[in-house]
């Protein structure tokens, strides 16, 4: 029986709606064709423009979500010195003006509105660390659920959510200040899961040639949030035309609300179901993500890994990152709530520029973490290092160069510009850590990033509270450079202790019990498929 040519293409094409997996031999082949779901690879383009790839817009529009998130975790801290009533500090007088203010004797020293809360230093300790209590409890689950149920919506939702709470702050705090802290409270158990959930979404958006850079390029908004949070912020408390310290938590909250229906419209979890991006991209993603993208490019069958939690918990690798992510979010999350204190209080500014100064190391460190990743990726590109050498290069740098200028900080006297300047090569040096301990759970398990990232930042975010508790009770009552130096000590032992542990034990390739957890995923997928 004879067959024309036009049969017998069409007796071909229901092998080219199978979904495509690309070689070097049939990529160029399959272009054109039609998918499962009726596109075509010719048809799909990445988001926003034809020009930019779908992992660089992911990458983009993460980074201003951190910004935002990260805006509205520091903004408490410049607000409260607005908020609470001079007096309301048991301050020792004399030894809070050992070092003389700035700007001539008649700088004011508070804003020019007096606070209306009589909350002491422990109690703002309290209100100031109770985001943290719930940002490490949702950590761990936070890598599950973005597994189970995908990475895009639980970051979109987690923004919403504590967007929302934001614009509840004010009243809550002329409530009662019990009624802040929990509103603070659900608003780090809500944005515990962002991070794993990013680094999930990472495991199988970033190529291993670019995986420092955009994993970098994500988390730079944590310090340009820190920045715009602190800086917008001292602005806002001191302007009664825009509102006053209100404001602050309602524009933030606004903002956030709008960036989450953007988020929404534009991000996927999965290249495989994006339905824009690029076919040489998806092919890219396809071959270069540990197979993240082939055998499992479904969230169906994501559900079904299950984290080897035993071997998690002793492995070395694991802990090495621990001890690292302990000691940068010691230094960052502590300094971050408690530097405008120590502005005001020991180097005498009022309240503008003390958000001014307090933003300027977190502006430093936006710049240094996009670079480093550049950098890191640049070294490995070349094979000048390997990726285990690398992420023990930069996360040495970034924490052992650090706790030398925290030590230095404990002998400034009164030079606040000496201050300042340790202040932001500490904060600055410290974002070489983002091509170190931070991409390293992609390195080590790229399948388990999501819940590793959860597991280290649950141990890290720890002294989101602690730290803050700490720097209350040296300073409550004595406001002076002698407590304040005690605290610097304390940072700068973290940062050598974490250094060192992490270039001792540190991996960079992954680990043989998540290639075996994976082996037996796929193991248990082809015999089910066989029966």
């Amino acid at each position: 029986m004879c067959h024309s040519l036009e049969d017998e293409k069409k007796a071909l094409m229901p092998k080219r709606l199978r979904a495509p997996v690309y070689d070097d031999n049939t990529f160029e082949d399959s272009l054109g064709y039609p998918q499962e779901d009726g596109r075509t690879r010719r048809g799909r383009r990445s988001s926003c423009c034809h020009c930019i790839p779908a992992r660089i817009v992911l990458a983009l529009l993460s980074s201003a979500g951190f910004l935002i998130v990260f805006s509205l975790r520091s903004n408490l801290s410049v607000a409260m010195v607005a908020m609470v009533y001079s007096n309301a500090s048991d301050t020792n007088v004399n030894r809070s003006l050992e070092c003389m203010p700035k700007y001539g004797n008649h700088t004011p020293m508070v804003p020019l509105t007096e606070g209306e809360f009589q909350w002491n230093e422990q109690i703002q300790g309290i209100i100031l660390g109770s985001f943290y209590y719930g940002y490490c409890l949702t950590q761990i689950p936070g890598g599950w659920l973005a597994q189970y149920f995908g990475g895009k919506r639980l970051i979109g939702v987690a923004v919403l959510v504590t967007s929302l709470l934001s614009l509840l702050s004010p009243i809550a705090a002329r409530f009662n200040w019990w009624m802040l802290v929990g509103v603070r409270f659900l608003e780090g158990a809500t944005q515990g899961v962002i991070y794993p959930a990013m680094h999930s979404m990472w495991g199988r958006w970033a190529p291993k040639s670019e995986r420092s850079r955009l994993v970098t390029i994500t988390y730079s908004g944590s310090g340009s949030g820190t920045t715009v949070g602190l800086i917008v912020s001292g602005y806002i408390c001191q302007s009664q035309y825009i509102g006053g310290w209100p404001s602050c938590f309602y524009i933030f909250g606004g903002i956030g609300c709008v960036w989450f229906i953007i988020w929404m419209l534009v991000v996927h979890d999965l290249p495989g179901d994006h339905p824009r991006i690029s076919a040489e991209e998806l092919h890219l993603l396809q071959t270069t993500t540990s197979t993240l993208n082939t055998d499992e490019n479904n969230m169906s069958d994501l559900k079904k890994l299950k984290p080897p939690w035993k071997s998690i918990f002793t492995s070395s690798a694991v802990w090495a990152i621990v001890a690292a992510h302990i000691a940068t979010d010691f230094g960052f999350f502590t300094l971050s709530s408690c530097l405008p204190t120590y502005m005001k209080f020991i180097l005498k500014y009022d309240i503008d520029k003390d958000g001014i100064l307090s933003a300027v190391p977190y502006m430093a460190v936006m710049v240094t973490t996009i670079v480093t990743g550049l950098v890191a990726d640049w070294i490995r590109d070349k094979k000048y290092l390997s990726t285990v050498a690398t992420r023990k290069l930069m996360n040495t740098l970034g924490l052992l160069l650090p706790a030398g200028f925290m030590l230095g900080m404990c002998y400034t006297n009164c030079d606040s510009n000496l201050a300042v300047a340790l202040l932001t090569l500490a904060i600055a040096v410290n974002g070489l850590t983002a091509a170190g301990y931070t991409c390293n759970h992609i390195d080590i398990a790229p399948k388990f990033s999501g819940i590793l990232m959860g597991l280290t930042n649950t141990f890290g975010t720890t002294t989101g509270f602690i730290g803050p508790y700490i720097v209350g009770v040296l300073t409550d009552k004595n406001q002076s450079r002698e407590q304040w130096q005690k605290f610097f000590f304390m940072v700068s032992a973290m940062y050598g202790v974490g250094g060192l542990v992490f270039l001792v034990f540190a991996k960079g390739e992954e680990q043989q019990w998540s290639i075996e957890a994976s082996v037996k995923q796929n193991s248990t997928k082809t015999l089910n498929i066989q029966k």
